[in-house]
């Protein structure tokens, strides 16, 4: 009887602590999910140029991905519950001072300082979530966890949209600061206490490689998108890259607690289920984003309508995630994880095959819907997978270089899709691209971004593909 008090006791703790991690799930997905949407009302507010207006969602995604592990690693040295809120009161403060910004570079300083935050909470969200919930019911609140992202990529795009078009860019970042500090004080009064790990050092110098090796790769994609790949800034930036990455091998082999600690994925299931991640990353991330800017530069609707015609792709990530979740006691991991890749890689085949024009919506919309449903069933799967299999002393440091992993995807993948749809039209109608005004000019620029979209969604459909056989070769060995 008293285990069984013991046990309903902790499953209702776990589930308190999963609306905190929740919330900030929701923080962080709403305030990117409006501004993909809301993007071109800025860029068009700062008359930013496509360079800064692709940093505008870069600097967020450069820093949140290189900060990650640096803050699983600090959160087991400091106190998880510590930095998890302080992330919350940073990414708040960050929101309210970025709808002050007096020009573009200081949003742009504003965003990194919201990656910041977001980091902190990204990278022991996961981790808090693990180690509250009993192992045989992970796999519903991971499906709970998933889907309150769902759930925030369903509210954006139409919250951003409604925002930009009646009450102003700035709120487009105010509104996270209620719902910040609702998560601040939810958290703190919730989350308990836990015991730090063992003190260890920070591996800064590799932080710093990783940062300055993404760096160079997205001014490297930035740059080929608007001065084409000879472009010597694109060139420079290749280099560096290249000449990063044997260095970060070699420093991360000698450094004592690396960030990159490629001991922890030396096993072909965890090492393909992460590159799975990756692909399914780069295939996802700039979704909503690409559609978002099909409609408002290739179709000229308002932000409004447009947020409302990606919301196929929140709603069958809202849908599948919890479904999921509950399968997950009766199905392995690793087969909602591959029926979940080859789920997205159909939606993106569909957008291939049909994106023009004048296609119909509900094509536009049958692709995007699967695509999200495949994407929740992948996230859940993948998730809960990984999870399972490590060891619970480094769920910190390996859980930030899981999401890094994921992220690095993201950052690429928004990188690559402005970078292939800018090189789609000439130089003196590129800046229209990202103000979403294309399809008042020219006809033949139009037709050009047409043939950026299918270029795009070629692209993201091969990744795709790609993680769905990684994760096929994902499983675990037997015993």
């Amino acid at each position: 009887m008293v285990a069984v008090t013991t046990d309903r006791s902790r499953l209702r703790h776990a589930w308190r602590v999963c609306s905190v991690t929740s919330l900030g799930l929701i923080l962080i997905g709403v305030a990117g999910s409006t501004l993909n949407v809301a993007l071109p009302t800025v860029v068009r507010h700062f008359h930013a140029t496509p360079f800064q207006s692709g940093w505008i969602l870069l600097a967020f995604l450069l820093t949140n991905t290189a900060s990650l592990i640096l803050f699983g690693r600090v959160a087991d040295l400091l106190g998880r519950r510590e930095v998890y809120l302080t992330g919350f009161a940073l990414f708040t403060l960050a929101s309210l001072l970025a709808g002050f910004s007096p020009d573009v570079w200081f949003l742009i300083a504003m965003r990194v300082l919201q990656a910041v935050g977001a980091a902190m909470i990204l990278a022991n969200g996961t981790v808090i979530i693990t180690e509250a919930f009993p192992p045989e019911r992970l796999s519903q609140g991971m499906g709970v966890y998933m889907g309150t992202l769902s759930v925030a990529q369903l509210a954006g795009p139409t919250l951003g949209g409604l925002i930009a078009s009646t009450a102003g860019w700035q709120w487009i970042f105010w509104v996270n600061v209620p719902a910040g500090l609702v998560a601040l004080v939810w958290g703190a009064v919730t989350l308990r206490r836990m015991p730090r790990g063992p003190r260890r050092p920070v591996d800064a110098l590799g932080n710093a490689l990783v940062f300055a090796a993404l760096s160079a790769v997205l001014l490297a994609l930035s740059e080929a998108g608007s001065g084409g790949l000879s472009s010597p800034v694109a060139l420079t930036g290749a280099a560096v890259f290249a000449v990063l990455v044997p260095l970060i091998v070699v420093v991360e082999r000698r450094a004592s607690h690396p960030v990159l600690d490629g001991r922890l994925f030396g096993g072909r299931m965890l090492a393909c289920a992460n590159l799975a991640s990756f692909c399914n990353a780069i295939a996802r991330a700039s979704l909503i984003l690409v559609v978002a800017l099909y409609f408002q530069a290739a179709r000229g609707v308002d932000p409004f309508e447009a947020g409302l015609s990606v919301l196929p792709v929140p709603v069958g990530m809202a849908l599948a995630s919890p479904i999921v979740g509950a399968l997950g006691r009766k199905v392995s991991p690793y087969a909602l994880a591959v029926g979940g890749a080859l789920m997205s890689s159909t939606g993106l085949g569909v957008l291939l095959l049909t994106t023009g024009p004048g296609t119909p919506y509900w094509m536009i919309g049958l692709g995007l819907f699967v695509a999200g449903c495949g994407s929740g069933t992948f996230l859940t799967g993948n998730t809960t997978q990984v999870m399972g299999a490590l060891p619970s002393g480094s769920l910190g440091v390996v859980n930030g270089f899981r999401l890094m992993v994921m992220n690095v995807g993201v950052v690429l993948s928004v990188g690559l899709s402005l970078s292939v749809l800018g090189s789609a039209v000439g130089p003196q109608v590129r800046a229209q691209v990202y103000a979403g005004t294309l399809s008042r000019l020219s006809p033949v620029a139009l037709d050009q971004l047409m043939a950026g979209f299918q270029r795009t969604y070629a692209v993201l459909f091969a990744v795709a593909l790609a993680g769905a056989a990684l994760a096929a070769l994902a499983r675990s060995p037997r015993r």
